[in-house]
């Protein structure tokens, strides 16, 4: 599987990305800066975490405009896989590439911890290495991650499969961290070839490092894309 992990100015995780997906797959990603205007032939592309363009005017907002982000558009229309992990999800809304909005943290603080995650669907290119139901714990660090859309936006996305993990909040679950509506984490598109994650599985996927659950989600990139 070959991979393209997008830089911005204020990324922070980018290189995190890229070091677990050359752990996964044996091939290293290629870093690609936002001023660029095309992209190599890949089959993922990666907007990773951080803080594009210091989250001026809204998180991803100023990132979305971005020679580079124009051809991600490209390729997301020619099939090709993206995932946006935390600012690349607040990104990938902003370019309409996924519906609703990350919106400030009910608390209006900035989070950084562990939480329990619930599978909601096993059968994706980014999630079928999981068990439906399954209970996974990866971390998060946001000030902007609460998910928000208008209830017909929900209910559409409900009814057409496109939550892949939800917010644990029930038999011991860590709970709802940031306010998100119905508790959504994470969501692919109606495709889905496109997925976005307030959560980092690219700090889930090391055992010395505390945690393995988020490896399995490049995994089942791997077994999809290969």
């Amino acid at each position: 599987m070959k991979a393209a992990v997008i830089v911005f100015p204020g990324s922070n995780c980018d290189r995190d990305a890229a070091v677990t997906l050359e752990a996964v797959t044996g091939v290293k990603p290629a870093m690609i800066w936002h001023g660029d205007e095309a992209l190599p032939k890949v089959d993922l592309i990666v907007l990773p975490g951080g803080f594009s363009y210091g989250d001026y005017l809204r998180s991803g907002a100023m990132a979305a405009q971005s020679p580079i982000v124009r051809a991600v558009k490209a390729e997301a229309e020619r099939g090709v896989a993206v995932l946006g992990i935390c600012n690349g999800f607040q990104i990938l809304t902003e370019t309409g590439l996924l519906p609703g909005a990350l919106m400030r943290n009910s608390g209006l603080n900035f989070i950084c911890r562990d939480v329990d995650l619930t599978v909601e669907r096993a059968d994706t290119a980014f999630t079928n290495a999981y068990t439906q139901g399954e209970r996974v714990t990866i971390p998060i660090a946001h000030k902007d991650g609460s998910y928000f859309a208008d209830d017909e936006t929900l209910d559409r996305i409900e009814g057409e499969g496109q939550v892949v993990f939800r917010y644990a909040t029930a038999e011991g679950g860590s709970g709802n961290p940031n306010g998100s509506r119905r508790d959504i984490a994470g969501l692919i598109d109606r495709t889905g070839r496109i997925m976005g994650l307030m959560p980092h599985p690219e700090r889930a996927a090391d055992a010395a490092l505390g945690g393995i659950d988020g490896r399995r989600l490049f995994e089942s990139l791997t077994r999809t894309l290969n």
